[in-house]
Order: structure tokens, then C-alpha cells, then sequence
């Protein structure tokens, strides 16, 4: 049977676009401040994968809600599982939006909405190529079960709920990230440095905060600064905007004075994509008579982590030639005059460097009085180029694409396909295609996703009937 999977999907673009849209509708960041027991990681990443599972039984699949944290579609039957883990939360949509974000938009063929490119986007034309083989009553000899997660921009406290409660998959890959494949991703520890709260400078720094997740590259960055000569700090911050990539504004504040800076937000597996306006902000500042702890943070964060993403000013700088640089975001900043300040330092780590390694190197480097802690850590994935899953996976995206010269790569990005031994990230962001994920004015090529969607089906039917 010859089937002509972009044929196929064409068929099925509007009501593609038609479940995308409904999913999209559902701010789905996570929000503990609204949890409660029946939606533990607050009301949108519930709202999100009960949406979801609505969409899958109507569509005739077996479907579970796990604890409003994790569920499944299921299809088929067999001794082996092939999964697509795939994830309805977001990031949180930030400022700086030129539409609504979860109003989808499409705009001279590019779908606009936080979630269009990672990860609704791609994991509903993942659940659209499953849908397919479905609809076109393919025999397959392994069980298919299309796995969404809640919190994959934070803890994976759905995905690791999974894993606990049902048998692990044979195989599988993850919608979640790019053509052609991933089969490697590095490792990803966060660790936070604390400062205490003493400000006995001439100016004092009533407040400062930047940043909305570890693994984002703060687009925004807002201080407060008091006893400071008014006339003469505005004048420095034009001329300090004036030679920066950065752009800024000073007002008056009934605490003191008001800076703030914008940068450009961007995924926290490359923080060279992005423009770290909190770093900006504290190398500013570091030019004042700030003293104690303020000075401490404000001196760490400009001498230590500014534009380093790689790690040199901490001594840490470390590549392996196959998963090539450590490298660190530095996510989130935050200092109260009353209660202290922390930083938050996202790494991406490849093998040959370990989440220890990286706590005693940035314990070295702390000026008195500050403290480091670590969180959970995710140890480097990889999947040799040689499996058959890498190579029928490959193999489709080949032929469907015609691109005969990309191969398989490993990426700081950190994706629900590690979390099984035999699995990989595919797609679904083709090579010729900005990437938005993370930012504001996210969005995905119409004509990609449904490029994506014939991919995977075949892809499913393919690893659904073989090894």
C-alpha cells in the first residue's frame, strides 16, 4: 500500500488547525501559586490536557488522565510500546507581543501564539500523524501511546508520574524540538546562589528583578535604587543604552528611582540567542556605591556571569568533542533590600563534567557570605546514530524532505525523549526556520506543521511495524 502522507495531511489542515487553535486558547503555564489538589500544578496545565484528552476520544482513542498531571491517547496493540511524548504547558508569554498570544493569528503563512512552535504546534501534528495512521486502518504489531505532559518547561512532574505508574515504552521520540534529530542532549542542573540582604552603601538597591524561568533568557530587567544623584545616574544610563544592544527607560518611583532595560528573550539551552537584560542591568549598576551584600550581587553578576555563557569567568569552561560547550543561562535575579537576593544559573552540561563539578567551580568564585544549592539534576542523553530507530526515523525525514545532507545532532535542549532509553527529539523545527521558542511572537510556518504532520505519520507506521 502506497500512501501519500503529505496528500494525507493536506486532507486534514483545517481541522489541524481547527483542535491546534482550541489548544492554543489555553494559557498553559505552570502557576503553584493557583495549585490545588485537583489541579496540583495550577488550573491551565490541568485545563490543557483535559482539552486534549477531549480532542483524542472523540477521535475514537483509548484515553487516561493521570492524577491531572500526565495523560495518554492510546492505539493498537502488542508486546511493545512506541511512544510520542509531547507536552501542553508553555512558557509564561512575557511582554512584547505584536498580537495577542493565545489568540492564534496567522500572518503571511506563520501561525503567532505562545505554544505554536513549542510544543502545541508540533504535538498536535504528531497526534494528527497518529490520527492518520488510525483513520487509514494501518496494521502495525506494537501499541501506540501518545503521552502529554504538564510541566515540561519546569520539574517533569507529569512525565516522571508516568514513568512511576506505567510500564516504560520500547521506543519512541519526543515532537519537541528539530529536524532532522536529535539523539543526543546534554545534561541540566540549575543552581541557586544566595545572598544575604545587608545595603550599607551610600546608594542602596531597594529592589532588583529579571528573569521568568531558568531555562529563558530574561527579556526584561526593573531595579530600584535610593540616595542616588538622580541627574547624574540618568545621564549615565543614556550614555550606557547608547552602546548597548539593550534599550531602557529611568522614572521616578516613590522608593527611589525606577531603571529598567529590555533586551531579547530566547531558549536557555543557547543563551547567545538572546539579550540578557538582567545581566545588562547589574553591570549598570555595578558602577555605583552600592556596598554589602547588594554590591556582592550586583559585583557577582557583572564580573562573573555577564555575557559568559560559556563559563570563563567562573573557570568552568569545558567541551566535549561530541556534545560540544557547557553552557549557562542565567535565568533568574532577584534582590530585596529586606530579604536577601538569589540568582538562578541554568547549565547545560555534556558528558566528562558532572552537576558537582559545577557547584564546587561556582562556590569558588563567591564573594563572602554567599551560598550556592543545587536542584535534581538530568543526567546527558544519547542514542547511537546506528539504531534503527535513528536510522528509520532519518530515513522518512529524508525521503520526505528530500535533504539527503543532514544528519543527527545534539543539542543543550532538554526533551521528554531522554526520558526513555531508545528514545530521540524530532522535529519539529526545520533547519530553514528562525526559532522562536521561548520568545515573544513565537510562531510556526503553517506549511511546516503540516510538512511535520505527514513526517510523523509515516514515522509512526514505520516504527509501529518494524524492529
Amino acid at each position: 500500500m502506497t500512501i501519500d502522507w503529505q496528500a494525507e495531511a493536506a486532507k486534514r489542515q483545517d481541522d489541524y488547525l481547527a483542535d491546534l487553535t482550541t489548544m492554543l486558547r489555553v494559557p498553559s503555564f505552570r502557576d503553584d501559586s493557583q495549585a490545588t489538589a485537583d489541579a496540583p500544578l495550577g488550573p491551565g496545565p490541568k485545563q490543557a490536557l483535559t482539552t486534549f484528552l477531549a480532542i483524542a476520544k472523540r477521535d475514537g482513542f483509548k484515553t487516561k488522565n493521570i492524577d491531572n498531571l500526565v495523560g495518554y491517547a492510546e492505539y493498537g496493540e502488542g508486546d511493545e510500546t512506541l511512544a510520542v511524548l509531547a507536552h501542553v504547558d508553555e512558557m509564561p508569554a512575557g511582554n512584547g507581543w505584536d498580537t495577542d498570544p493565545f489568540e492564534p493569528t496567522i500572518k503571511a503563512g506563520k501561525l503567532y501564539a505562545r505554544g505554536a512552535s513549542d510544543d502545541k504546534g508540533p504535538g498536535m501534528a504528531a497526534y494528527y500523524g497518529l490520527k492518520m495512521v488510525k483513520e487509514l486502518g494501518l496494521k502495525l504489531n506494537k501499541k501506540i501511546r501518545f503521552i502529554v505532559g504538564t510541566d515540561e518547561e519546569s520539574n517533569w512532574t507529569g512525565m516522571k508520574r508516568y514513568f512511576e505508574v506505567e510500564p516504560a515504552p520500547t521506543l519512541g521520540f519526543s515532537p519537541d524540538a528539530e529536524f532532522p534529530l536529535i539523539n543526543g542532549e546534554k545534561g541540566n542542573v540549575s543552581l541557586q546562589v544566595h545572598f544575604g540582604a545587608t545595603d550599607t552603601g551610600a546608594v542602596s538597591l531597594i529592589s532588583f528583578d529579571s528573569g521568568l524561568r531558568e531555562n529563558m533568557v530574561p527579556r526584561e530587567a526593573e531595579a530600584i535604587i535610593a540616595n542616588a544623584d538622580v541627574d547624574q545616574v540618568t545621564a549615565d544610563f543614556k550614555t550606557f543604552l547608547a552602546d548597548q544592544p539593550v534599550t531602557g527607560t529611568v522614572t521616578n518611583d516613590a522608593q527611589g528611582l525606577k531603571l529598567a532595560i529590555v533586551g531579547k528573550a530566547a531558549h536557555g539551552m543557547e543563551p547567545r540567542n538572546g539579550i540578557n537584560a538582567g545581566t545588562y542591568l547589574a553591570t549598570f549598576l555595578n558602577n555605583y556605591a552600592f556596598a554589602g551584600d547588594a554590591q556582592a550581587f550586583l559585583n557577582f553578576i557583572a564580573t562573573k556571569l555577564h555575557k559568559d555563557s560559556r563559563v570563563n569567568q567562573l573557570g568552568l569552561a569545558f567541551t566535549d568533542e561530541v556534545m560540544g560547550d557547557l553552557t549557562m543561562n542565567v535565568g533568574l535575579l532577584h534582590f530585596d533590600h529586606q530579604q536577601g537576593g538569589d540568582l538562578t544559573l541554568n547549565f547545560r552540561y555534556p558528558k566528562g563534567i558532572e552537576p558537582a563539578d559545577l557547584t564546587n567551580g561556582v562556590t569558588a568564585q563567591l564573594p563572602a557570605g554567599a551560598t550556592v544549592s543545587q536542584d535534581d539534576f538530568m543526567v546527558p542523553h544519547y542514542v547511537d546514530p546506528e539504531d534503527p530507530i535513528v536510522k528509520d526515523l532519518m530515513d522518512v525525514y529524508r525521503r520526505q524532505t528530500g535533504d539527503s545532507a543532514s544528519q543527527p545532532e545534539i543539542v543543550g535542549g532538554g526533551t521528554y525523549g531522554r526520558m526513555m532509553k531508545r528514545g530521540v527529539a524530532f522535529g519539529a523545527l526545520f533547519p530553514h526556520t528562525e526559532d522562536t521558542m521561548h520568545q515573544a511572537n513565537e510562531f510556526q510556518p503553517v506549511a511546516d506543521l503540516m510538512a511535520a504532520m505527514a513526517i510523523y505519520g509515516e514515522s509512526i507506521a514505520v516504527l509501529a511495524t518494524d524492529h
